[in-house]
């Protein structure tokens, strides 16, 4: 069931067929494209190098959902209608299409095969005091 929703979510509400999303023309990756190669470079400069991940972070947002970048060829059997799929980048901390796409398989699952089926309007998971601040 998990994966359902993964499904849907690129797909256009009204028509039901699949939309891209077109990560190069929301205001965050404008924001990173133009901005982050001049700061990491000042950070280098400076001799604060960002950290590995963090650098990662950042390029692999840079490349998620762009064709150029590696795509895979779908089509439908029933319409024999053919899409190109870029790939991801299936980061959880900066990318805000993965991160909620993540986020609604987490439920999912969370909903479907882990909480016992009662009614409850909340649930709520916490971490064990040693651990919240590490």
């Amino acid at each position: 069931m998990p994966h359902v929703a993964a499904r849907t979510a690129s797909r256009d509400r009204d028509t039901g067929r699949y939309q891209s999303h077109r990560p190069e023309q929301t205001l965050l990756y404008q924001i990173v494209d133009e901005y982050y190669p001049a700061f990491a470079a000042l950070m280098a400069e400076q001799g604060k190098e960002l950290p590995g991940y963090v650098q990662r972070e950042f390029e692999e947002f840079l490349q998620c959902g762009r064709l150029e970048h590696g795509f895979l060829r779908v089509r439908c059997e029933s319409c024999h209608a053919e899409h190109l799929v870029a790939f991801s980048c299936k980061r959880r901390g900066f990318c805000p299409s993965c991160g909620a796409r993540r986020m609604a398989e987490s439920a999912a699952l969370l909903v479907d095969e882990v909480l016992p089926e009662q009614p409850m309007r909340q649930w709520v998971l916490s971490f064990p005091f040693q651990l919240r601040f590490l």
